[in-house]
């Protein structure tokens, strides 16, 4: 039932400040419901489990109190990278993480997130919301028993913090390095051994010597994690995650026996949060930018030889992929050609509009 119908056939929101709430009359015939959602983020990345924090309260509110989350950090309840596992199975009703965490479970949970050189926050959103991103890509998390709404998204992400310049693509060679998604992927194409490790991981590996690099997701949580304070140089742009979506993912049948204006409460919080998180984060990374340059960051571009090397691994990378999985194939085809006509008007308007004011000096 969309948003409209739901509202006009049972009048169930009425209006309190800037928050929708059930109507009384509503809530009367719903049952108390209670669950638990495992975060893969740890507190201290504040506004990535501020998100899940946000949905669930926000879920608590308009419904008042009748549908209540708990809501639990990376490792309290559940493995950091495991929470896809505990919905599947039921152990708990729903988690906060990025889809692309399991591509070892199947590669098209990839676009959940993202893939390398993919689309951009505003790209995603629009394929999800109105190119049929959200139901393609639940026809497939389904068949796993997960429902996945969309919770948040970073932006474009950075390429990651180094010990050592990367001046050519030898430079890569070896290189141990923390990533996530496809990217990881391409990367070993290029010599790179890649890990993927949970977020309170990271410093830990980095000041060990365990990895000689790490990546994560943007200045603001960054500097949460203290990355600068082990490798100085910092690279753009994260072509391997050029907007990365999260997710909000439910157990199907717990989803699909949620009273009606309670599915509808969980989807409103989402969509409040998935604007919510990228606001916050363009609001604070520009700043932290500046903290971590004066601190002693450098920042450095990638190489354009490295860029097309990517880029080119990408492509034989994706080529392999449809090949091997019918569900990355169908998916990708399906993003793909949505993301093409996207390209074409963001060039014409976004990116000259965009390239003409940093020319400017504000």
């Amino acid at each position: 039932m969309s948003r409209r119908a739901f509202l006009s056939k049972s009048s169930a929101f009425v209006i309190g400040g800037s928050t929708a709430v059930l109507a009384p009359a509503a809530l009367a015939q719903t049952e108390n419901v209670r669950w638990r959602c495992a975060s893969s983020f740890p507190k201290s990345v504040d506004t990535l489990f501020g998100t899940a924090e946000l949905i669930t309260r926000r879920v608590a509110q308009i419904t008042a109190g009748k549908f209540q989350i708990s809501m639990h950090a990376a490792g309290e309840i559940v493995p950091p990278l495991q929470v896809l596992d505990a919905v599947e199975k039921g152990t708990i009703e729903c988690n906060h993480t990025a889809p692309y965490y399991f591509i070892g479970k199947d590669p098209a949970w990839a676009f959940g997130t993202c893939i390398p050189f993919g689309l951009n926050s505003r790209q995603h959103n629009a394929w999800w919301i109105h190119g049929d991103g959200e139901k393609v890509f639940n026809e497939f998390s389904r068949q796993f028993g997960v429902v996945n709404l969309l919770a948040g998204n970073t932006g474009a992400q950075m390429a990651g913090w180094f010990k050592k310049e990367i001046k050519t693509l030898a430079d890569l060679k070896g290189l141990k390095f923390r990533t996530g998604g496809m990217g990881g992927q391409v990367l070993t194409k290029l010599g790179v051994v890649t890990q993927q490790l949970p977020a309170g991981e990271i410093y830990s590996a980095l000041e060990k010597g365990t990895i000689d690099a790490a990546e994560f997701t943007v200045p603001h949580d960054d500097e949460k994690l203290g990355l600068n304070k082990i490798a100085k140089y910092y690279y753009y742009p994260g072509w391997n995650e050029g907007g990365a979506a999260l997710a909000f993912q439910v157990n199907a049948k717990a989803w699909d026996a949620l009273p009606e204006e309670y599915r509808f409460a969980l989807q409103s919080a989402c969509a409040e949060a998935n604007t919510w998180m990228q606001a916050k984060y363009d609001a604070l990374n520009p700043i932290a930018l500046k903290r971590l340059i004066q601190g002693g960051a450098q920042l450095r571009a990638y190489p354009p030889a490295v860029m097309d090397a990517c880029y080119k691994a990408t492509q034989e990378l994706i080529n392999e992929t449809n090949m091997k999985s019918a569900s990355f194939k169908k998916i990708y085809t399906h993003m793909s050609t949505f993301q093409r006509d996207q390209q074409a008007w963001f060039r014409v308007a976004e990116a000259s509009f965009d390239n003409f004011m940093y020319k400017q000096k504000l």
